[in-house]
């Protein structure tokens, strides 16, 4: 079975698109208090993946259990009881606001921003609106102290991982399974229809293409990211580092696109007509 990447909680939201996807944005889970409490160790779990954010100076940290590591690598599904805790670390800054690096030209962490967890139990996705369910999932985002975050968009997680539903809602299955290909080489096309995705963001940022050319995005993070069509049901599968998605625009016009798992990374394709 393909094992897609990435973990998104809180802290970013998925910016709902198409029709069908405004039908989910009028579902709405209220923040506030659930039945996910604040995971007290989550830190003594094991550290199964680290992530470096350029669009929000975050450095990430991803812990759960050794039973649901164990399962996702023998291919079995994720048991229930099971907690996922992404632990948000501000990146440390130089002088002019950049983060900076260690020598792997990784992230260095700073102050604890945020812990935000899913948990998976049994008829827990019960009280969850069914166009925005997530299976048994549920999320909940803490201050670092332990309290919920009253201001925190629920919603906005479970928007995240709804196209994920045959992963089991984990947009970070890969990495849980160790596949994910954090040493592969990248090798981006260089051609007037490639654009190039480094850093949280597509490079360039503008593309001009004539209608019905085919443009090829290549992911060079570490982080995954998906295609998504502003305004429309069109989006590309989503690419682990190393791989590449095409889309074909056949109308001429301005097309506005987002990396449907970080919204904050945005492109324009502008279509000539033939």
């Amino acid at each position: 079975m393909h094992k897609k990447a990435g973990f998104l909680i809180g802290v970013v939201a998925l910016a709902a698109v198409g029709a069908g996807a405004m039908a989910v944005a009028q579902s709405l889970v209220p923040p506030g208090p659930n039945k996910l409490q604040f995971p007290q160790n989550w830190s003594q779990g094991v550290l199964y993946a680290t992530v470096d954010r350029p669009d929000t100076k975050q450095y990430r940290e991803l812990y759960t259990s050794a039973e649901a590591v164990q399962a996702a690598r023998a291919g079995r599904p994720i048991p229930n009881g099971t907690v996922i805790t992404l632990a948000a670390y501000q990146a440390k800054l130089d002088a002019d606001g950049k983060p900076i690096k260690d020598g792997a030209g990784r992230f260095i962490k700073d102050k604890l921003l945020a812990v935000n967890s899913m948990q998976k139990e049994k008829g827990w996705g019960d009280d969850i609106p069914a166009a925005l369910r997530n299976g048994d999932w549920i999320y909940q985002s803490f201050t670092p102290d332990g309290k919920v975050n009253e201001k925190a968009n629920l919603s906005a997680c479970y928007q995240c991982h709804l196209p994920f539903a045959k992963d089991d809602y984990l947009t970070n299955l890969a990495k849980l399974a160790g596949k994910f290909p954090s040493d592969a080489k990248v090798m981006a096309g260089s051609g007037p229809a490639d654009v190039a995705i480094n850093g949280f963001a597509f490079g360039p940022g503008t593309l001009k293409v004539t209608a019905g050319q085919r443009i090829t995005w290549t992911n060079a993070d570490d982080t995954p990211h998906q295609i998504t069509v502003v305004g429309k049901e069109q989006r590309s599968d989503v690419m682990l580092k190393g791989q590449s998605a095409t889309l074909q625009f056949d109308e001429a016009g301005n097309i506005a696109y987002i990396c449907g798992l970080h919204p904050t990374m945005k492109g324009t394709i502008e279509v000539a007509a033939r």
